[in-house]
């Protein structure tokens, strides 16, 4: 069976990418795939890996050997393209897709997992969109039930669709602060959109407790 490649993508930052991605991976792995998952780039991270940056977290998961943490940690909590001009660091597609290769050996499914929302600047030549089409990824968005969702929702499936990167679904979590747009953002979004496979999933502390509400979104890769 070849390879799936799924990029966990969103369309702001701190919408449940991670969790997201977690949730999937423990999915995907109870179902008897093998599942390797990278975070090509993470920022605001400590001078000393931690068990709760993204990456980690999302290692943690699937329960790989490596890669442990996001393949570039910067310290500055901003776009990953500003933060690695901060360190004079450098961020480069071609490289950082060869590594990912390397760590994605024969697992079943590669999960790639972008910084922020779709066309946050990775370098400043490239985003996630350069990532999804070096691995000719599909992709699962996720976005959060709140006022605006709509729009950035919208806006991120068409830069998806110019670049001609395939849609899986869509996820619609719960936001942190309902507002009163909560609980239509869903429907709203598959009646705009024409996609039918747009998922509410409610908010669980642990990814591990939300994998049963993923599984569905695990049979569309």
């Amino acid at each position: 069976m070849p390879r799936s490649t799924v990029l966990v993508t969103g369309t702001d930052t701190g919408v449940g990418k991670t969790w997201v991605g977690c949730a999937l991976a423990r999915a995907l792995v109870r179902g008897g795939r093998s599942v390797v998952a990278v975070k090509a780039v993470e920022t605001g991270c400590g001078d000393r890996p931690a068990p709760t940056e993204d990456g980690a977290r999302l290692a943690l998961a699937t329960g790989q050997r490596a890669p442990r943490r996001a393949l570039r940690r910067l310290r500055a909590p901003v776009a990953p393209a500003l933060a690695a001009d901060l360190e004079s660091a450098r961020l480069d597609l071609d490289e950082l897709a060869g590594e990912i290769e390397a760590a994605a050996g024969p697992a079943d499914v590669l999960l790639l997992e972008g910084a922020g929302g779709l066309l946050a600047p990775l370098g400043w030549d490239w985003n996630a969109l350069d990532l999804a089409q070096a691995f000719q990824a599909i992709a699962l968005v996720v976005t959060s039930d709140r006022l605006g969702s709509i729009n950035h929702t919208l806006l991120t499936l068409s830069a998806l669709d110019l670049a001609g990167v395939r849609v899986a679904g869509i996820l619609v979590g719960a936001p942190a602060a309902p507002d009163a747009s909560t609980g239509t953002n869903a429907e709203a979004i598959a009646r705009l959109s024409g996609i039918d496979r747009v998922r509410v999933v409610p908010w669980v502390a642990e990814p591990d407790a939300g994998a049963p509400w993923v599984v569905e979104a695990a049979g569309w890769l």
